[in-house]
Parts: C-alpha cells; sequence; structure tokens
C-alpha cells in the first residue's frame, strides 16, 4: 500500500516539472526576452528603421465649400464728347431757336415736319442769297397753299456748340411762309429727343 502511494506522489511530481518545462519552451523557446514597440518594426533585411506615424484625420465639414467669388469687371469711364442743347417748348408747343447761318443770327422754329431748312426771301437776303425768279423750281406745300421755292445750300449752321455743314435749303417768298424753319436736312444731322415739354439736340 505504501509502496503505491509513494508512486502516485513521483508521477505528480514528474507532472507538474514536465507542465512547466513545456510551458516554458511554448512561450520563449529560446529562453530569451523580446521586447515590442507598436509604432516601430525593424526590417530584417536593412538596417533603416521605418516609423509608422498615423496621419491626422482630414477635418469633414457638413457645410459646403463657399463659391469663389467672380472677379469684378473694371469700370472705365470714357470722356464724354457729346455737345448738346436743350431747348424749352413755348405755351403752343413749339420750339424757337435762334441760331448762326453762314456767321448771320437768324430765328427758327424746329419742324420735324419740314422736309428741309426753309428761308424767308427776306432772311435769305441777309445772307446775300438773291434767288432769280427762274430759280424757284421745287414745289412745296405750305400752310398757305402750294408754293415754289428755291433750292440752295447753306455752308454752316450753329447752335449753342452744336455745328452742321452743308445743309440742304430751300428759299421761299415771305407770303408764302411766316418764320425760317429748321427742317430735317439739319435734324437728321444731329440726334434729337423730344420729352415732356422739351427738345434735346445732340451732336
Amino acid at each position: 500500500m505504501r509502496a503505491v502511494v509513494i508512486f502516485c506522489t513521483l508521477l505528480i511530481v514528474i507532472g507538474v516539472s514536465v507542465a512547466r518545462y513545456a510551458d516554458k519552451v511554448l512561450v520563449n523557446p529560446e529562453g530569451k526576452r523580446h521586447s515590442f514597440d507598436a509604432a516601430t518594426t525593424r526590417s530584417s533585411s536593412s538596417s533603416v528603421t521605418v516609423v509608422n506615424v498615423p496621419s491626422a484625420p482630414t477635418a469633414l465639414s457638413s457645410e459646403p465649400a463657399a463659391p469663389a467669388k467672380p472677379a469684378l469687371p473694371e469700370i472705365v469711364r470714357m470722356p464724354s464728347t457729346s455737345r448738346s442743347v436743350i431747348l424749352q417748348g413755348d405755351r403752343h408747343g413749339q420750339f424757337r431757336v435762334d441760331a448762326r447761318v453762314d456767321a448771320r443770327r437768324l430765328a427758327f422754329i424746329v419742324d420735324t415736319g419740314a422736309g428741309s431748312v426753309a428761308l424767308r426771301a427776306s432772311a435769305a437776303a441777309q445772307l446775300g442769297i438773291h434767288p432769280a425768279e427762274r430759280d424757284f423750281t421745287v414745289k412745296t406745300q405750305t400752310a398757305n397753299g402750294i408754293g415754289r421755292a428755291a433750292p440752295i445750300r447753306i455752308d454752316m449752321i450753329e447752335i449753342d456748340n452744336i455745328v452742321v455743314r452743308d445743309v440742304r435749303a430751300i428759299v421761299v417768298p415771305d407770303d408764302a411762309l411766316e418764320e425760317n424753319l429748321l427742317g430735317m436736312s439739319f435734324l437728321s444731322r444731329v440726334r434729337w429727343t423730344h420729352d415732356r415739354g422739351r427738345l434735346l439736340l445732340e451732336q
């Protein structure tokens, strides 16, 4: 009986010793301690140390990026070279103006319905123009009825700083025309605008 107890005790001691030895061999077969750095590993084929540094996370924004503002165009202001005259209508809605015709001052009524500038014979005489009877070859229609006129050319008509040269005109007998007319042979050479009782002439 004593021999059996001794035999069992020896088996237990041997089993414990074998278990401890096996645990040492499996966990650390060479009996050496190893250290491991999670951030650094060494390559077995070279002496270069590779360090894995985690990159900073990219910040994400839920708001959409603001669109780039377009460049504003450069504003270039051109100098004004236009010449203008403003005429105020009278109580009858007519526009009267004093003009210089070949350096002589004459009074006109602006008439957009007249095809050309029309001068009374007396006004033409002030300019040194004296048409003969045979020169009255143009048929006209005036408030006084059908008549005849003499075609002429005027070198220059000036209204303040507006100047029109080589203007087609006619001479009408005084009894057929009460006032000189500034017609379309002049007005078509400038820009004119009728607005709220005023007439704007621009060149």
